[in-house]
């Protein structure tokens, strides 16, 4: 019926993550529903790979990143955490480690094309970081949303500190960290962290219109609004104005642009093909 049913069942007991390309959708399952898909070496390996191959394929025109079994993402996996191999690393070692495979939030949050996250369940830690560095957000009404680190005594990764007081604000973001409260989907909504929220059962129904749009609209447009608000937290308002119109005579050089500007004249809806 959608993109977020393109998966063999074959496929989704195969692997910790499942890849499928469907009309310009690459949605990418994290799959391991027997630890609410917590975050392991080969679930954050092959999700960077297959980022970074969605950037330079012309053939993804946007990105989903959802959860199998009713979940989203649990976090890290805590289990992996106490192994003897994890605890004989110094420091050092798992700093590097972690900052590798935390690139995953900087590659969904810099992808040149729109990223989704449909949230069918928890979202949680690290989990709810990857969430947040997309583009948008759609949640099942039964998922639970919760920062968590504060409760196995830990302070954030995977770009929490960064994008949680960009979309709550920084008071906000200290409360949502240090009391980790378990949050409603509603109550998530509520303070902006997510963009919609769906009863279950309407989830993927609703989540498809949305990518749908997104995955035949003007790719190389979004692209550069993307672009040009990443500058936007470092630019000042004439820089930030430069930024802009040099993105903007790019978008006009576009097959889309021009596309859009001959519908506009003949009164129907532009038939966008992403270049």
């Amino acid at each position: 019926m959608s993109h977020l049913t393109s998966q063999s069942d074959t496929k989704l007991q195969a692997s910790p993550l499942v890849s499928a390309l469907n009309e310009g959708v690459l949605t990418l399952t994290l799959n391991r529903p027997e630890a609410r898909n917590a975050l392991n070496p080969e679930i954050t390996s092959g999700l960077i790979l297959a980022l970074e191959q969605a950037q330079r394929d012309t053939a993804v025109r946007a990105v989903v990143l959802t959860g199998a079994g009713g979940a989203f993402c649990a976090g890290g996996d805590v289990k992996a955490m106490a192994t003897p191999q994890m605890q004989s690393m110094n420091p050092a070692e798992r700093q590097r480690l972690l900052r590798q495979r935390a690139d995953a939030s900087r590659l969904l949050h810099e992808m040149p094309k729109p990223t989704i996250a449909v949230i069918p369940g928890a979202a949680a830690g690290a989990g709810l970081a990857l969430a947040l560095a997309c583009d948008f957000r759609l949640a099942a009404r039964s998922a639970k949303i919760s920062t968590a680190f504060a409760k196995v005594g830990l302070s954030g990764d995977y770009g929490m500190s960064y994008f949680l007081p960009r979309v709550v604000g920084e008071a906000k973001a200290r409360e949502l960290l240090m009391f980790s409260p378990v949050l409603s989907a509603d109550e998530a909504y509520g303070l902006g962290l997510l963009h919609q929220v769906h009863d279950d059962n309407a989830l993927e129904q609703a989540a498809f219109g949305w990518i749908e749009t997104l995955a035949k609209g003007p790719t190389l447009a979004y692209a550069h609004m993307k672009k040009a608000l990443l500058a936007s937290g470092l630019n000042g308002l004439s820089t930030q104005l430069d930024v802009e119109s040099s993105l903007q005579v790019l978008c006009q050089g576009t097959a889309d642009h021009k596309e859009a500007a001959k519908a506009f004249v003949e009164k129907r809806r532009p038939d966008f093909q992403g270049h």
